[in-house]
C-alpha cells in the first residue's frame, strides 16, 4: 500500500473469542476444522437452551388461565429476545456455510442450521439460495435476489422486490437450481420450504398466539431482514466496470453491527473470497486498499447495511455522504459524494447489464 495514504483505522474485531481450556474447548479443538469457530458452537448451544426454554414458557403461558395482557407481555419479551439474537445467528450460519465447520460427527453440520432455523425463522433453504444461486450469479443475471433491475433509493421498488421474493422464492429457487442441474440443492430447497411452512401453519392451528410469536412473525421478519440487508449490500452498482465484488457490493466498517455479526459489513471482500474467515476481513481491506480505490469501491463508516437501505429510502443523502469513506484521502464535498452515490442506484438498462457481464476481450 502506498505510504502517501493516511492510515485507515479499523476497530472491527480481528480475533475470535477464546475460552480457556475447558471440556468444550478441548472438544472444539478436536472436532472443528478451525478452532476459531468455537464461538459458533457456544452460540448454537446457548441459543438452543435459551430459545427452547423461552418457547416452552411461551406455550405454557398462552395456554394458562392468565389475563390476555400477561400473555401479550410475555409474547413481546419472547420476541425481543429473538430479535436481539437473530443477527448473530444468521451471520453464524452465513460463516459456517462458506467454510468447513464440524469434522465429526458430520451430521451436526446439517442439524445445526436446521435447529437454528427452527428457533429463529430463517429459510431452511438459506444455504441452497446463498451458495447455489446468489454467489453463482453475483447479483446479476438470474440472481433471484438481485437488485440491479430495481431503483435502489425507492421504497416502492423495494416493496416490489420484497413481494416477489417473499411469495415466489419457494417456487423460483428450486426451479432455478433444477434448471442449472443442482438437483440436491433443488430438493433441499423445496422440501425445506414445505416442512417450514407446514410447521408455521401447524403451530398457528394449535394456538394462534403461540404460533404467531414463535414461528409466523420470526419467519416473516427474518426473511424481510435478509432482504433489507441484501438490498443495502448491493445498492450501489458501478456500471463502468465489469461485474465483480467491487462494482456491485459495498463495505461497512467500524460499526456495532460488525462486532455483533462477525464482520458481516466487509461484503466486498466476501464476494472476492467467500470462504475467508471473518476475523481476516479487516486485514483484507487494509492490504488491498489501493485496489479498492482504483475500482471505485463504496465504503461507509459507522453504518450497517440495514441503515444504508433505510437512509436510501428516506432520501438521507447527506447522512450517507457524511459516513462515506474517502479511501484515497482526497477531500470531496458532500455534493460530490452524493452525485457519485446517486449515479449508482438507477435500474440497469439492458446494455449496461450486457457491458458488465460480457467476457473481457483481449
Amino acid at each position: 500500500m502506498s505510504t502517501n495514504l493516511a492510515p485507515l483505522v479499523l476497530t472491527d474485531p480481528t480475533e475470535a473469542p477464546t475460552y480457556g481450556d475447558g471440556p468444550l474447548s478441548r472438544w472444539c479443538k478436536e472436532h472443528l476444522y478451525d478452532p476459531r469457530d468455537e464461538v459458533f458452537v457456544r452460540l448454537s448451544l446457548r441459543m438452543t437452551i435459551l430459545m427452547s426454554t423461552m418457547m416452552l414458557a411461551l406455550f405454557a403461558i398462552v395456554r394458562a388461565p392468565v389475563p390476555g395482557w400477561a400473555q401479550l407481555a410475555f409474547g413481546l419479551v419472547y420476541f425481543a429476545v429473538w430479535g436481539w439474537f437473530v443477527p448473530p445467528v444468521i451471520l453464524m450460519l452465513h460463516c459456517t456455510m462458506h467454510r468447513p465447520f464440524i469434522k465429526s460427527p458430520k451430521w451436526l453440520n446439517r442439524v445445526q442450521p436446521y435447529l437454528m432455523s427452527f428457533f429463529f425463522g430463517m429459510p431452511t433453504g438459506y444455504a441452497e439460495h446463498h451458495l447455489g444461486m446468489h454467489h453463482a450469479e453475483d447479483n446479476m443475471g438470474e440472481d433471484l435476489s438481485g437488485t440491479y433491475s430495481y431503483r435502489r433509493d425507492s421504497f416502492a421498488s423495494f416493496i416490489k422486490y420484497w413481494a416477489r421474493f417473499f411469495f415466489l422464492i419457494a417456487i423460483e429457487l428450486p426451479a432455478y437450481l433444477q434448471r442449472h442441474q443442482r438437483t440436491t440443492f433443488a430438493k433441499r430447497a423445496f422440501w425445506g420450504e414445505v416442512i417450514h411452512q407446514s410447521l408455521v401453519i401447524t403451530s398457528l392451528l394449535i394456538d394462534w398466539r403461540f404460533g404467531l410469536f414463535a414461528f409466523a412473525l420470526p419467519m416473516a421478519i427474518a426473511r424481510t431482514m435478509m432482504m433489507v440487508g441484501n438490498w443495502g449490500q448491493h445498492a450501489f452498482i458501478n456500471t463502468d466496470r465489469k461485474n465483480n465484488g467491487f462494482s456491485n457490493s459495498i463495505t461497512c466498517i467500524n460499526s456495532v453491527y460488525n462486532k455483533r455479526a462477525f464482520n458481516d459489513g466487509y461484503h466486498i471482500g466476501h464476494h472476492m473470497k467467500a470462504n475467508r474467515h471473518w476475523t481476516e476481513a479487516p486485514k483484507e481491506l487494509l492490504d488491498n486498499r489501493e485496489l479498492y480505490i482504483s475500482t471505485g469501491a463504496v465504503v461507509f463508516e459507522g453504518l450497517d447495511f440495514f441503515m444504508v437501505s433505510v437512509l436510501l429510502w428516506s432520501g438521507q443523502w447527506k447522512t450517507l455522504a457524511k459516513h462515506y469513506v474517502n479511501l484515497d484521502g482526497q477531500q470531496r464535498s458532500h455534493e460530490e459524494i452524493i452525485a457519485l452515490l446517486k449515479s449508482r442506484v438507477h435500474p440497469l438498462r439492458a446494455e449496461e447489464i450486457e457491458s458488465m457481464t460480457a467476457p473481457a476481450t483481449a
